[in-house]
Parts: structure tokens; C-alpha cells; sequence
């Protein structure tokens, strides 16, 4: 039977094995999965906290995202505000509402300032590269990369802040440069007097440290970044920062500790300058050099450790610290600046708006050479602990003041000044007016006084008795022993005899304005005034006889004007005793020092003439005299009014004239006195009831002892008046 067209059947041995599939179409088997691990299942307790976070969460983000875009959005309004109102940058270098003064000396060398200094303005490519690099590395070395707040830097400052037991906003702020250039121009608030009742109380609201404070302060901060360029930023910030000592911008302090421009400062210059940011009244160097040099050390490492200062340059500026101008070293001249500010017109220096330069009297060798003497005096000759105070005037005989001491510390500002401001008795010191008054009215320093006990009845207050200070009576005396010897009967007894209102008008008119007693004590000076006052007054028996009003002003000019707004108003005023009178006065004060109680004043190889005095109880002690070239005077006590123990105007005072004109006369020639002596007849003739009348012997025997114990035609004599013509001649 044929099979054709027919399947063959497979074999039963065929049905054994299964049929090989090709490779090619053979498929990986499939990895069984194993189950995942059933969840366990919550609880509905675990569920419903679960559930309630979870709502929490995303109610909260869902209002945080809207809040921050809301602020994000305000932020945005407001420092796009603030954009706008930003004045040019030029309004924002000088906000000062007060001008500042400068004071020169008679050489035209600064020697003090006072007020708010301000050097000009300056940017921040004209100032040397070392103070600009200084500044960044100290106050914000992320300076040209944030957007005027880091918040990096705020985190950082809370973190120490809170470390160190602070508020989280005491202490370290974290504010970046833009931040603190915001606040010195106290966001663009300004000064306004009806509402803050000084600068200090305007500065204190600008650095407020609230958080809304802090908040209005990044806006502004932002604000300036979106206005202004980052070196603009630097520049109000150069201009507008206190950096000690009054300085306001970094050129006015460069001026002022260095006596050079704020382009010109090295690093260590640099140094000091940035270090003064921290803390400017602590760190200045005019109050602790080293603290400053060592503030300024920190500085110079980190400019180091940012790459603003090589190894070796650092090295060079550690060892080599900045120092101090020789101007500011000095610290000249404080009392004479604080009287100087105190005599002129208000609206030019205490309130002035304007920057102000004076010109004034002060001799800086003469000033150097009175704190000297006093200096020298007080470690050799007063014992250690001693609350005794003294005070020097200096000046010339036109009445320019040269140098003023108002108390032992001699280098500060703002203190109590003896010399212009206590009132203080004069004792005898107040006697050449007497003299002066009875020599104008035609006595001479011959004439006879009879030197015994004496009292006098004064309205209102009874028997006044003086009494001399040795307690004795010295019998007939002439007016120039009396003077020399400082016996007060006699000079009692003269005031009355040529009318107390005659005195007390000599004394006015020669420059004492305070009140003047109206009783006889006058004479033995019981009034108060000022060394000031009564040095002038001295300063017009030199002269000649005519009134002096001191002055220390010379010039007065606004900053960038040559031409002066006003210049001196003190100098030589009207006559107050006739030329004769004041010269004959002149040689009744040199005997005085020649042979009386002011021998300690006594200068070898030069005139003086002068005046000893202490007040009733040695309270005051002074000597008041004067060369031909300088007038001095000396006041020394107590501020309390406790006596001094042992101390009269003819010990330490006079010591102290004798060690500060020693001083200023070295290497000056010698000048003769403007002094005539009397001629010998002149009082031969006076009998005066309260002379005692005096007989020819009684006179040989008082010109013996005035002209050195020769009768009047020795060759002492001759002599004299061969002087006394050489100095009319020269017309002294």
C-alpha cells in the first residue's frame, strides 16, 4: 500500500525524547521575582499622627513658598524704591553737619585740630593700593563678590555671637562693607536738630542694632549695590568712616597721625589706619601707640594670608611698624587751642559749619620750653604726691600770646585751664597798679612812706589793719623799697593817699576785667583774676604804659580760600600811664628781682623786672615778670583752695619763670630794659605827712642802698645814666 502524499506517522522511539528547538530560537528562562515583603500595617493611631504631619507639611510649604515669594517680592519693591531715591554719589563724601578747624602756629605748622576733621574728599583708585587692600582684608574680604549682604558672614557672626554668651545680634554683626557704608550715612537720613538733640544722640540711632534695624539695613545695602558700583561703594566708605582724634575719611586721618596724603601711606601706615575701624577712640595712636601698632600687626597678617602682602613685605611691615608725625607726637599746644577755640567767633570755631585754618600766636619752642620748666620743677622741687597745680602764660609785650600751660599734665584737650579760667587771688602780685597809679600822678619811686602800724575805717565793714607779712614795722621806707621788700602798709597806705578809684582805673584800663574790690584790701590784690588777665596787664607797664588785650588769634581763613575772614583783634590799645611813669615803674620791678623778693627769678647776664605775690593763707602763689623780649607769668596752688605749705610767689613760682625764660632766652642776645631811673633829687624835696618828712642823712643813706651803697655822684651813678640815655636813644 503506497503512502505518498501522506505524513509519516513518528516512530514510538520518536516519541520518547522531545524535539530539539535550533538554538538561535531558544529563550532565557524568565527569574521567578520574589514576593516583596509585606508592609506592616500602621496602626490607626500611627496613621492619623503620620497623616496629620503630612497635612502640616504641606500646608506649610505651601504657605512658606507663597510667604517668600510675597517678601522676595516686597524686598524687591523696596530696594528698587531706595534705588531710586539714592543721591549722586558726590551728596555722600562729606555728611558732616559741623566743619572742623585747624590750627597753625606762627610758622604756619599745624599743631592741633579740633571738630570734625575732614581732609577731602578722596576715591578709591586715588588711595595708596596697600590702604585699599587693608581695608577689604580686615572688614569684608568677600567684598567684590556678594550683593551687599552674606549671609554666610550673618550665620557666622550668630554663631559666635551665641558662643560667646551674647545676643545672637551683639557683638559681631556680620555686616559687609556695603552694610557699614549704609549705616555711616545712617540710610540716608540726615542730621536734623529738631529731632535729635546732638550728633552724638543722631550717631547712636544710626548704629542701632534692632532686627528691623538690620532688616531696613540690607534693603539699603542691596539698594546701593543696584546704584552704585563696587569701588563707588568703597569710596563713600573711604570718605565717610570715624577713624580717632576727629579725623572723618581716611584722608583726614592720614593728615592727621602721619602728615601725609592717604595716597602716599605704606602698608604698615595701611595697616593702622584699617585697624582703627574695630574701635577708633581705643585704637588711636595719638592715645596708645603700641596698642595701635599691635592692632595694626593683626592686620598686616591678614592681608598676608589673602595675598595682598608677600611673605617678605609682611615681614618688613611687622618690623618695621608705623609711626606718629612729629605734629601729632607733640600733642602741642592743648590749652592754647582750647583758648584760642574759646576766644573767637563761635560760628567760626565751636559751631562752625565751614572747615576752618587758624593761624595763630604759639611758639612751639616757647610752649616746649614752659612745660618743660614745669615738668623740671615739679620732679626736683615738690614732693612726690603733691595735688598742686600751676599754670604759664607767655607773651610779648604787644600782648600775642606764645605759650600757655593751664596745669601740670600738659598734653591734653578739653581740660580745666588755670591759666584762662581760674579766678584766683593776686596777692602783691596786684601792687606794681598802685605804684603805677601814684607814679602818674607825680610821686617818685624815692619818695619816702613811713612803713608803721596803721587802720583805717571802711564803710560797711569796720577798722581794716593790714599787716605786713614778716609781721613787722620797717620805719621810713622809699616807694622802691617798699615795692621790692612787698611790705603792704605802705602800699595801703599809698592806694588811699592817691584815691582807690585811681588805682582801680589803672587796673582796668591796663587789661583786669574781673570785678575789683571797693574797700582798701584792693591794694594787696583781693581780687580775683586770671593769669591770663594779669600777665596782660604786666605786658602794658613793659610797653610803655599803654592797655594790651591778649590775643592767640592771627588769621582766620575758610579751607580753600586764600583770602583771611578776619584776623587779629588783640595787640597794644589805648594809654593808661605816661611813658616816664611806666619806664620809672619798669626800674622799681627790676629791683625787685636785683634786690628784693624775686631773686629766684633772676636770669644771669639779662634784665628782669617783676612782681611776687601770695594770696591771704597761701592759697595762691605767683610771680608775674618780664624781660625785654617776653612778659611770664606763674600762678601755682591748689583747685580746692587748700593752702600751700611753705610755698610763696618768691620760692617755687619764681624758680618755675626762672626755668621756662632760661629756656626760651638760650642762644637770644641780650636787650636792655625799657627802665629809667630816677634821678636822685627828685625826692629830697617831698615831705609827705605820711612819709614822716625823712631829713637829708635819712635819704643819702636810702640812695646808697638803691644804688649799690654810693652816693648820688659815684660812679654807679654815672654808669646808670649813661644806660638810661642808651636806652632813650633806642627808643625803648
Amino acid at each position: 500500500m503506497s503512502n505518498s502524499g501522506r505524513k509519516k506517522p513518528p516512530l514510538v522511539a520518536d516519541r520518547r525524547y522531545p524535539p530539539k528547538k535550533k538554538s538561535a530560537a531558544k529563550k532565557p528562562a524568565k527569574r521567578r521575582r520574589k514576593p516583596a515583603p509585606k508592609k506592616p500595617q500602621r496602626g490607626p493611631i500611627r496613621r492619623l499622627i503620620y497623616g496629620l504631619f503630612g497635612w502640616l507639611f504641606r500646608l506649610l510649604w505651601g504657605f512658606g513658598w507663597r510667604m517668600g515669594l510675597v517678601v522676595a517680592l516686597i524686598v524687591g519693591l523696596s530696594v528698587g524704591y531706595v534705588t531710586l531715591t539714592l543721591p549722586p554719589l558726590e551728596e555722600l563724601l562729606d555728611g558732616r553737619a559741623r566743619g572742623s578747624v585747624t590750627l597753625l602756629d606762627n610758622d604756619g605748622r599745624v599743631f592741633a585740630w579740633r571738630g570734625d576733621q575732614f581732609g577731602g574728599a578722596v576715591t578709591a583708585s586715588s588711595v595708596s593700593p596697600h590702604l585699599r587692600n587693608a581695608i577689604i582684608a580686615t572688614e569684608d574680604k568677600r567684598f567684590y563678590r556678594h550683593f551687599g549682604i552674606s549671609p554666610r558672614g550673618i550665620a557666622s557672626a550668630i554663631r559666635i555671637n551665641l558662643s560667646e554668651g551674647r545676643g545672637p545680634l551683639s557683638g559681631h554683626g556680620g555686616s559687609t562693607l556695603t552694610q557699614q557704608t549704609a549705616k555711616l550715612i545712617c540710610l540716608g537720613v540726615p542730621f536734623d536738630p529738631d529731632v535729635w538733640k546732638n550728633e552724638r544722640e543722631y550717631e547712636a540711632d544710626c548704629r542701632e542694632t534692632s532686627l528691623w534695624r538690620k532688616a531696613k539695613e540690607a534693603v539699603y545695602a542691596m539698594a546701593m549695590e543696584a546704584k552704585y558700583t563696587k569701588d563707588e561703594i568703597l569710596t563713600v566708605y573711604l570718605n565717610r568712616a570715624f577713624l580717632g582724634a576727629g579725623a572723618r575719611g581716611f584722608e583726614a586721618a592720614a593728615q592727621r597721625y602721619f602728615g601725609k596724603s592717604a595716597g602716599q601711606v605704606t602698608a604698615p601706615e595701611a595697616a593702622m589706619l584699617a585697624g582703627l575701624l574695630v574701635a577708633p577712640t581705643r585704637y588711636a595712636p595719638t592715645n596708645d601707640l603700641q596698642r595701635s601698632q599691635d592692632r595694626a600687626a593683626t592686620v598686616v597678617r591678614l592681608m598676608n594670608e589673602q595675598g595682598y602682602l608677600s611673605d617678605a613685605d609682611a615681614a618688613v611691615a611687622q618690623a618695621g611698624p608705623a609711626t606718629l608725625s612729629e605734629a601729632a607726637q607733640a600733642k602741642a599746644g592743648g590749652y592754647f587751642a582750647d583758648w584760642v577755640m574759646g576766644e573767637g567767633p563761635e560760628f567760626f570755631t565751636r559751631n562752625t559749619t565751614e572747615d576752618v585754618i587758624i593761624r595763630t600766636t604759639l611758639d612751639q619752642p616757647i610752649q616746649r620750653a614752659a612745660e618743660a620748666a614745669m615738668k623740671t620743677v615739679f620732679e626736683n622741687k615738690v614732693s612726690e604726691g603733691s595735688e598742686a597745680q600751676a599754670a604759664i602764660v607767655i607773651m610779648s609785650a604787644e600782648g600775642a600770646v606764645k605759650a600757655v600751660v593751664g596745669g601740670r599734665k600738659t598734653r591734653v584737650s578739653g581740660a580745666f585751664n588755670r591759666a584762662t579760667m581760674a579766678k584766683r587771688q593776686p596777692g602783691s602780685a596786684f601792687k606794681p597798679f598802685v605804684y603805677g597809679a601814684a607814679l602818674d600822678l607825680g610821686r617818685s619811686p624815692l619818695d619816702t612812706i613811713e612803713d608803721a602800724e596803721y587802720c583805717t575805717q571802711v564803710p560797711g565793714s569796720g577798722e581794716y589793719c593790714p599787716k605786713n607779712y614778716d609781721r613787722k614795722f620797717h620805719g621810713t621806707v622809699t616807694l622802691t623799697e617798699a615795692l621790692k621788700n612787698s611790705y603792704n602798709i605802705p602800699a595801703v597806705k599809698l592806694a588811699e593817699e592817691v584815691g582807690l578809684d585811681a588805682v582801680r582805673k589803672v587796673a582796668t584800663e591796663f587789661g583786669i576785667g574781673s570785678d575789683l574790690a571797693p574797700g582798701p584790701a584792693i591794694a594787696l590784690g583781693s581780687s580775683e583774676v586770671t593769669l591770663m588777665e594779669l600777665t596782660g596787664a604786666y605786658a602794658g607797664i613793659l610797653n610803655g604804659g599803654s592797655s594790651v588785650t591778649p590775643y592767640g588769634l592771627e588769621e582766620l581763613r575758610l579751607l580753600g580760600n586764600d583770602e583771611p575772614v578776619m584776623t587779629a583783634t588783640g595787640g597794644i590799645g589805648e594809654r593808661v600811664i605816661r611813658q616816664g611813669s611806666a619806664e620809672k615803674l619798669v626800674w622799681m620791678m627790676n629791683k625787685v628781682v636785683t634786690e628784693g623778693t624775686g631773686g629766684r627769678a633772676r636770669l644771669p647776664g639779662r634784665d628782669v623786672a617783676g612782681k611776687t605775690g601770695t594770696s591771704q593763707s597761701a592759697k595762691d602763689a605767683w610771680f608775674i615778670g618780664f624781660t625785654a623780649d617776653y612778659v611770664a607769668g606763674v600762678w601755682m596752688g591748689y583747685d580746692d583752695n587748700t593752702p600751700l605749705t611753705g610755698v610763696t610767689g618768691s620760692g617755687l613760682p619764681a624758680e618755675i619763670w626762672h626755668e621756662a625764660m632760661r629756656r626760651v632766652h638760650e642762644g637770644t642776645p641780650a636787650r636792655v630794659l625799657p627802665m629809667r631811673a630816677p634821678d636822685p633829687s627828685e625826692g629830697m624835696a617831698l615831705e609827705r605827712p605820711n612819709g614822716g618828712g625823712g631829713t637829708q642823712s635819712a635819704i643819702d643813706s636810702l640812695l646808697e642802698g638803691i644804688f649799690g651803697g654810693r652816693s648820688g655822684g659815684s660812679e654807679a651813678d654815672v654808669k646808670e645814666r649813661e644806660r638810661q640815655e642808651r636806652i632813650n636813644r633806642e627808643g625803648r
